[in-house]
């Protein structure tokens, strides 16, 4: 277990200090931060090495197999009274509690918090459904995906333009830390069922088709609810001192120890009543359960205090003060290198990549799926930054965007359509919410701009391009299978090893 912690430590640690590195460059060059402010970060970025590898390693041994037995027995009880149920409800209860989806919507004071929780928290219970019931009648994903953003889009064309980019901002952080594991095994458990040439790419999709359900909902809700005002940047906190520094932590640890407690109580209570009635899972494979959920718990709270109160201040900080330099288009290039390092810092990626290695048997290599989200998250920061600067309308992005991602879905294999879909909606998790809009905020509000038509849509732009790239990803598996297919055996034999990394 000590091993496993210092594994994960380690690997969190690779994936924020590149993002930390950039902060401290930018501090000392072009966007000099108050060193109260700084100090907020470092601090964040040290709880947030902590946090990650605490979560991630809780992830696998207590959210991961509460989530796979739950859904394996749901489907093997054949009771879909009691699945459509049990789906929804998980569904609304954890989408309400979900840390990145109330960040989201202290930003967005035009809309009742309660009000556009509840929207988001509604469509993510029915989509849930939807998704459990494709793989249960065994239905094409990508036939379900071109019908939903069809009716997406069809819905936004009669709706405010301002709702447009909050609404794609919410389907991109509903699907958050708490939310992807646990969504992620239930997928896993059901598909596990299933027998089958398809059961393997059945594993993935419901985070893809959970993502859809909160788009709508917002949207189906500015048809009904006018924005009534509109967001402002973040306030730069820079305490004068140490004491000062700690005080802040110190205030946010009991809130977000309570949130988190929320947020995880809708999964404990189904798992208990599932293992009292259904399961009789072993006592000792209770007890690594819990020691996970222990893990989880601490780790997410330090992860979520870290970013909230160490890295949204210097986003948002960084942002205003290079939009408002006379430099500001480096805001293009250094929003992209952003955010290539940042998806890293995501937690929820580990859990996805891990999940994808295990599956496909290495056929798709972390290694492979992080570059590919990576470069995605780069592209998408890169044109977000290119809309605050220009206030180009997020139509221009979107329409072609989704297009392009849809289309591919004819030309690579199902797997790679479900995983990238996926990736979509956890790639643009607590990091894009906390660090990269707060950035986009301030930039805009240097610049001037409409905050609610430029600045918003950054999740969005961070949960589409992950579509494009990782489908890429499945057109040059597609290319070298058909190529080794083609070459003699013993030429097919020495280059197996490259295919299998798919890079």
């Amino acid at each position: 277990m000590n091993q496993r912690l210092k594994e994960k430590i380690r690997e969190s640690l690779s994936s924020v200090l590149p993002i930390t590195a950039i902060v401290l460059l930018l501090s000392f060059t072009l966007a000099p931060v108050p060193m109260g402010t700084l100090g907020l970060f470092f601090l964040g970025a040290v709880m947030l090495i902590v946090g990650m590898g605490l979560f991630t390693l809780g992830a696998d041994m207590s959210l991961m197999q509460m989530g796979n037995h739950i859904g394996a027995h749901l489907t093997r009880s054949r009771n879909l009274k009691l699945m459509v149920g049990v789906m929804f409800i998980m569904g609304v209860f954890i989408t309400m509690a979900e840390p990145d989806l109330t960040v989201l919507a202290n930003q967005v004071p035009g809309i009742p918090n309660p009000l556009l929780i509840g929207a988001v928290a509604f469509g993510v219970g029915l989509f849930l459904v939807a998704a459990v019931l494709r793989v249960v009648f065994q239905k094409k994903l990508s036939y379900m995906l071109i019908a939903l953003y069809a009716v997406v889009f069809f819905v936004a064309i009669f709706v405010s333009e301002d709702y447009v980019p909050v609404a794609f901002d919410s389907g991109g952080v509903t699907t958050g830390p708490i939310t992807v594991p646990f969504i992620l095994a239930l997928g896993i458990g059901v598909a596990s069922v299933r027998s089958g040439s398809g059961a393997q790419d059945d594993s993935f999709g419901l985070v893809a088709l959970g993502s859809v359900g909160p788009i709508l909902a917002v949207l189906v809700l500015g048809l009904f609810y006018p924005m009534t005002s509109e967001p402002t940047a973040a306030l730069v906190q820079n305490p004068a001192d140490t004491h000062e520094t700690l005080l802040l932590f110190g205030e946010a640890f009991p809130h977000y120890f309570g949130e988190v407690a929320i947020a995880l109580s809708p999964i404990l209570l189904t798992f208990l009543a599932f293992q009292l009635l259904y399961l009789k899972l072993p006592r000792r494979q209770l007890l690594r359960i819990g020691v996970g959920l222990l893990y989880t718990y601490v780790g997410l709270v330090l992860f979520l205090t870290g970013v909230n109160v160490g890295f949204m201040p210097a986003g948002s900080f960084i942002g205003q003060l290079i939009g408002g330099s006379d430099y500001a288009w480096l805001l293009v290039p250094i929003g992209m290198v952003v955010g290539y390092f940042i998806v890293a810092a995501e937690p929820a990626v580990h859990v996805l990549n891990s999940q994808v290695e295990e599956l496909t048997g290495g056929a798709i290599s972390k290694r492979a799926m992080l570059l590919s989200l990576s470069i995605g998250v780069a592209c998408s920061i890169g044109l977000a930054m290119v809309r605050v600067l220009t206030g180009l309308s997020i139509w221009y992005f979107l329409v072609p965007g989704y297009l392009l991602a849809l289309g591919l879905t004819f030309f690579v294999p199902p797997i790679f359509t479900a995983i990238a879909f996926d990736s979509g909606g956890v790639a643009s998790g607590a990091m894009t919410a906390t660090f990269l809009l707060p950035f986009a905020m301030g930039a805009c509000s240097a610049l001037g701009g409409n905050m609610l038509t430029d600045a918003f849509g950054v999740v969005a732009m961070v949960a589409m391009t992950p579509l494009i790239t990782i489908q890429a990803l499945g057109l040059i598996y597609r290319f070298k299978t058909r190529h080794m297919e083609a070459m003699p055996a013993d030429a097919a034999s020495a280059s197996d090893d490259e295919i299998i990394d798919v890079e």
